[in-house]
């Protein structure tokens, strides 16, 4: 096992890398100039002296392969610069709002488990019932129904019938819990309605196929008990397909609630993710898109660690 989780950090490395490269010469790609659209934004008059001199003060005026390297070189001692139009330091801007972002996510993420793998399961084992049928049309309307539209009528729900609305700033938990949940389990239900739709369905196609399997049918030949044949045989060979959808959908809900966050007024990554892309801030895009590619890749890891626990013919296959 140790072997294994090695080898999965080692590619981690040329992952990264390669997106290092990706987003610096795509950032530099893209037409406009920082400096202009940050000076000139209110159609003032600018001389060529002073765009010459922002462009020096930020650095701009390097050639883009030093550009590069001095972002190489901030990257692995962990200084991201500072952003260009707010020149305030990147992890700042992001330590201010990732707080947010990830208690949503981790909320919605809780709350799609706690639903999708009992109702998958269920829905697999009553196949073709009154049961199966209506956790299907549950899951397949939590796809169709956008989480924003599902988020505005929650807002408006308990607008009419309480007369109330979240609180519009943000609270960390440790501050004021109960402040702090009133404000996010609304965008957390919206989002983990849709995330539990998604595994939901994967769970019951899961189930069905591993049903079929020969040592199912040896399981029950011999004997055993059919809650043990499903918990202890079933479900375990079945969560893997179930836990890839879990871990790609969470590294999704970090930076890509824009359109939820902004019908509930969270000041969070992907509002941020948004704003920098508009103003061509490359150190904060850059940033941004390391942090997201550095959780996707840690959230492969962890994966690819549950594979080896549910599946030993994982790291047993890696170590040989």
């Amino acid at each position: 096992m140790t072997s294994y989780a090695i080898n999965r950090l080692l590619l981690m490395i040329p992952t990264l890398l390669g997106v290092a490269i990706l987003v610096f010469i795509m950032m530099r790609m893209l037409p406009g100039d920082i400096v202009e659209l940050k000076l000139l934004a209110e159609g003032g008059q600018v001389s060529e002296e002073a765009l010459e001199a922002e462009r020096k003060k930020l650095g701009l005026d390097k050639p883009m392969w030093l550009q590069f390297v001095d972002w190489m070189v901030g990257l692995v001692t962990l200084d991201f610069g500072k952003s260009l139009w707010t020149e305030r330091p990147v992890v700042d801007e992001i330590a201010s709002r990732i707080e947010l972002s990830v208690q949503v996510a981790v909320m919605a993420t809780t709350l799609a488990v706690a639903i999708a793998i009992p109702l998958g399961t269920l829905s697999a084992l009553f196949k073709d019932t009154w049961l199966d049928y209506a956790i299907r049309v549950f899951s397949i309307a939590g796809l169709a129904v956008p989480s924003f539209w599902l988020g505005m009528l929650l807002i408006l729900a308990l607008l009419l019938n309480f007369n109330w609305i979240p609180p519009l700033t943000f609270t960390p938990i440790y501050e004021d819990p109960v402040r702090n949940l009133s404000q996010l389990i609304w965008p957390a239900m919206a989002v983990g309605y849709r995330y539990s739709a998604v595994a939901t369905r994967m769970m019951r196609s899961s189930i069905l196929e591993v049903l079929k399997e020969d040592y199912i049918r040896t399981a029950r030949a011999k004997g055993v008990f059919e809650r043990m044949v499903i918990a202890r045989h079933a479900m375990k060979n079945a969560m893997l397909p179930v836990i890839t959808v879990i871990g790609l959908e969470f590294g999704f809900l970090i930076g890509g609630l824009v359109v939820t966050e902004q019908v509930f007024n969270l000041n969070g990554l992907g509002k941020l993710f948004v704003e920098t892309v508009t103003r061509g801030d490359y150190t904060m895009v850059q940033a941004l898109v390391m942090l997201i590619a550095v959780i996707f890749v840690l959230i492969n890891f962890v994966v690819d660690m549950l594979y080896g626990v549910f599946d030993p013919r994982v790291r047993l296959g890696s170590s040989r």
